[in-house]
């Protein structure tokens, strides 16, 4: 089977679609050729020169890293900087570049789901949901034409809601229309004021899936002119910031932290003691200080993420252990949800985990 960039970079945005990237970040393709041929992918946190000579050594025609390497607009490619260098190294030996960042940092099984599954947390769940990311789809449709409009647009993603699909409301009633010169009706004639009866379907989806659900129903639908709404709704939804969720049993505060060290193999935590037992944990990979407060609201005895500044650790008054791990540790599993997603999509095709320790973190313990 012959697999593409493209190929690629559809089946992660297929999990982690790139609108729901936060507004700074620039997750997607980087650098590099979308028809061009991929027969091995290097999966990295980072994408540095040292990961790039990596690529070249393994015969990678392809990087995806967590963290993009360009975050702004270059002005220019001299090789001045490392982001030139690793641009400049990548185009120089055809590797694409492609980032998957904060989308992934906000799919329910992204990478918050991951720290959760080394923690042992169960009834995981997310901590901060994001609203605007669902609309509802209006459309009135010839009741002889329901069942096939249906399937094409629920099979598009329409109506998924939880556990459940093919979700939808629909009411009876009459449509009425006249047809103008240059028109070519499916139903009635041309100026005369024609009748039908129809149905009025509503569904709801996710914003990423409008267009792909919309050219469906189009395909689908008799009418030259198709009649249809699209409808913001505030529902919040599985995804979002953070994870929290409850240990199987209660540790103290040094068995947990013991706990913490050993299941996501950190060399040293930072943390704010407590004297009560931990057993709901609230987390965010890389940097979660703008979730303190919400983990305190929910009831967290711990939060675990990275990042945070010396005034920020007073900020849970000691009501709640606040756990930084440092930003590498608590993003480093990030791979195994790329060589994951890739080799459900592609089973044959060769995913290789970076041996390039990316991390510019050292810690002296002598």
């Amino acid at each position: 089977m012959r697999v593409t960039v493209s190929d690629i970079s559809n089946a992660l945005e297929e999990f982690a679609p790139l609108n729901y990237q936060e507004s700074y970040d620039n997750s997607g393709l980087l650098v590099g050729d979308r028809n061009q041929e991929v027969k091995a992918c290097l999966l990295s946190l980072d994408c540095t020169i040292e990961v790039v000579e990596e690529a070249i050594a393994k015969k990678c025609q392809m990087i995806v890293s967590h963290h993009p390497i360009v975050f702004s607009g270059l002005k220019s490619l001299t090789g001045k900087g490392q982001v030139e260098q690793v641009v400049i190294a990548a185009i120089k030996n055809d590797i694409a570049l492609y980032a998957c960042h904060t989308n992934l940092d906000n799919v329910r099984n992204g990478v918050n789901n991951t720290i959760a599954e080394k923690l042992g947390l169960i009834n995981a769940r997310i901590l901060l949901k994001k609203s605007d990311t669902l609309c509802k789809i209006v459309t009135y449709l010839p009741e002889l034409n329901l069942a096939e409009i249906q399937l094409a647009i629920h099979q598009e993603g329409a109506g998924q809601i939880g556990n459940y699909d093919f979700c939808s409301f629909r009411v009876n009633g009459v449509g009425t229309f006249r047809a103008l010169e240059g028109a070519n009706p499916s139903l009635g004639e041309i100026g005369k004021i024609h009748e039908e009866s129809e149905v009025k379907l509503e569904v709801l989806c996710h914003t990423k899936d409008v267009n792909k659900i919309l050219k469906a129903m189009m395909q689908a639908h008799p009418y030259e002119e198709v009649a249809y709404d699209i409808i913001a709704v505030q529902n919040q939804w599985e995804m979002g910031s953070g994870m929290i969720g409850e240990l199987a049993e209660e540790m103290n505060p040094t068995d947990f932290l013991e706990h913490l060290k050993k299941s996501m193999q950190c060399e040293v935590v930072k943390y704010v003691p407590i004297s009560k037992s931990i057993k709901k944990v609230a987390i965010c990979g890389g940097s979660g200080s703008f979730l303190v407060k919400k983990a305190m609201a929910s009831g967290a005895d711990a939060f675990v993420t990275s990042d945070m500044k010396y005034h920020e650790f007073f900020s849970a008054e000691k009501s709640m252990m606040i756990c930084d791990i440092g930003h590498y540790e608590s993003e480093k599993y990030t791979t195994e949800i790329f060589a994951k997603v890739l080799s459900d999509k592609f089973p044959n095709f060769a995913t290789l985990f970076s041996e390039t320790n990316t991390n510019p973190i050292k810690y002296y313990t002598n």
